[in-house]
């Protein structure tokens, strides 16, 4: 990163400066707190601190770096400030990209819970296999970065692994850290059934949607069919026997979402309006997408669940993913949640992209 926005303009800190002192006399008021927006106003101070910091840190290094300069031709000092003039140089370059990073505009949706669907693709029992292996190492991410995880549905099968499973992530920026995770992760591995040693390939589908608040979007009732009918029952569970299960069809685009997890037939209901909503949510932004850039929507796709993201190669330990052309070996971390390296190379790979 070359400093493009930093470069390309001289940096207004009294811009900065008054906008947050207008939030800062915003959240002074006692009524602040009732207000919507006010988390929002928030994490944008929070922001504005943060680039005021680090601009006052680029010029005080900048500054020290003058000074070394002037003592470079010193008999006695001279190896001393040609040594902090090469450090400081450096950090000069470190911060400012950080700053740049900090000035690129955030999707105001980084900032919602994640609703996460993971769906065996195919390959029979492996990929339900690898399906459920999938759900594990993103529980695993979460709890190392302290987001909450709350299952929503799963089907099992008799193999142990899953059909299905619907799980919701909240915390710090749960949908900005995994919103590049959406497409066909394919494994390639022998499986455990496999008695001639061959390596087969199977797939999941992984989408996340960001949450969907009522206000979000309208969903007008007379759009909606809501079936209710008998939970059968599955993971081990007992069979429930009462009317509790719950399926919502939205008629004007014929999504369809079922739930019966629960004994209530309400929580069902809630549980089926929050995955709608957000999957509602995610094709109004795909139909936003259209217009994005070639560049753009082959990193962030076009949330067409046949795209191939990623390949987890057990045989050769490399997880390769595709859009960025990124490998990295133990496949082993991989799956017990250490993804850090492919959430980060994704997010700067989406950043230096142009815009639409």
């Amino acid at each position: 990163m070359k400093y493009g926005i930093i470069n390309s303009m001289e940096l207004d800190l009294g811009k900065f400066e008054a906008e947050k002192a207008e939030i800062e006399q915003f959240l002074a008021q006692p009524e602040a707190y009732a207000a919507a927006d006010f988390a929002a106003k928030s994490r944008r101070l929070a922001e504005l601190e943060e680039i005021l910091m680090l601009a006052r840190k680029i010029e005080q290094t900048k500054q020290n770096l003058t000074e070394a300069t002037e003592l470079v031709n010193d008999p006695e000092l001279g190896e001393m400030a040609r040594e902090d003039m090469r450090v400081l140089g450096l950090k000069v370059d470190e911060l400012k990209t950080e700053l740049e990073e900090k000035l690129i505009p955030r999707d105001p949706a980084d900032d919602k819970p994640a609703i996460m669907e993971i769906r065996a693709g195919a390959g029979g029992d492996e990929a339900s296999l690898f399906a459920g292996e999938l759900y594990r190492m993103y529980l695993h991410y979460a709890e190392k970065h302290g987001l909450k995880a709350e299952l929503i549905s799963q089907n099992e099968n008799e193999a142990g692994g899953m059909k299905e499973v619907v799980f919701k992530l909240s915390g710090e920026r749960p949908y900005g850290q995994l919103k590049f995770e959406g497409g066909v992760h394919r494994v390639q591995r022998v499986p455990v059934t496999e008695s001639q040693g061959r390596i087969h390939t199977s797939t999941a589908t992984v989408a996340v949607l960001p949450e969907a608040a009522e206000a979000d979007l309208e969903i007008k009732p007379e759009d909606l069919r809501i079936d209710i009918y008998r939970s059968g029952g599955h993971g081990g569970q007992g069979v429930n026997t009462t009317d509790s299960a719950v399926r919502i069809t939205h008629l004007p685009t014929g999504i369809v979402v079922a739930m019966q997890d629960e004994r209530s037939q309400q929580q069902n209901r809630v549980k089926a309006m929050t995955v709608l909503r957000s999957r509602l949510l995610e094709k109004k932004a795909q139909e936003e997408r259209q217009a994005a850039s070639d560049a753009r929507k082959s990193l962030i796709g076009s949330g067409d669940r046949s795209e191939k993201i990623r390949t987890y190669n057990f045989p050769q330990d490399r997880v390769t993913d595709h859009r960025i052309h990124y490998s990295r070996s133990n496949i082993g971390a991989v799956m017990n949640g250490e993804i850090d390296d492919l959430v980060k190379e994704l997010a700067q790979a989406e950043r230096k992209l142009p815009e639409a």
